[in-house]
């Protein structure tokens, strides 16, 4: 087993402790809410501390009831949750697509189009040429055979209206 397997069945041990422990213990029986927030907690100690205690603001808004209000907090949690997993997402992209670039720019090959060609063979491509294999074949980009980008659309070499036609129509 390596260190950081150790590590993860050790950290999961824990947190599995720090939920279940409280609960077979025993904590918090002797209260009529066992196991209430922080905010809860906070105005019992105030009003037990200063009785004549005044809120310095009301909030804008108190939910009819506390499913209610447990669903808004849910609620803010998934918004808050999916802006974070954008913006992460976002982040990793945008290092890959330099790490692309990087890796094309030192490979000299220079930028490449969904298909995997490089911007000489896609202008020959598209200009009806060959830009390597000989005329005619199969592998040559100008011949008009049906090529396979990486997403496997089978989009003849051509175009979709280009001289092979639409690859559906070809007997296989």
């Amino acid at each position: 087993m390596s260190r950081n397997t150790k590590i993860n069945g050790l950290l999961l041990l824990v947190v599995v402790a720090l939920a279940v422990l409280p609960l077979v213990l025993g904590l918090g029986d002797h209260k009529e809410e066992p196991f209430t927030g922080a905010d809860a907690e906070a105005e019992t100690a105030i009003t037990e501390l200063q009785p004549d205690y005044e809120p310095w603001f009301s909030p804008l808004y108190e939910p009819p009831s506390g499913e209610i209000e447990s669903a808004l907090f849910a609620l803010q949690a998934a918004l808050g949750a999916g802006v974070l997993a954008y913006y992460f997402g976002l982040r990793r992209g945008r290092r890959q697509g330099a790490a692309l670039a990087t890796a094309a720019d030192e490979s000299g090959a220079g930028p490449t189009d969904r298909a995997g060609l490089t911007d000489g063979a896609a202008r020959a491509d598209r200009a009806g040429g060959t830009d390597s294999g000989s005329p005619g074949s199969p592998e040559a980009p100008g011949s008009g055979a049906a090529r396979s980008d990486a997403q496997g659309s089978g989009v003849p070499a051509g175009g979709p209206g280009g001289p092979a036609g639409d690859v559906r129509d070809r007997d296989a």
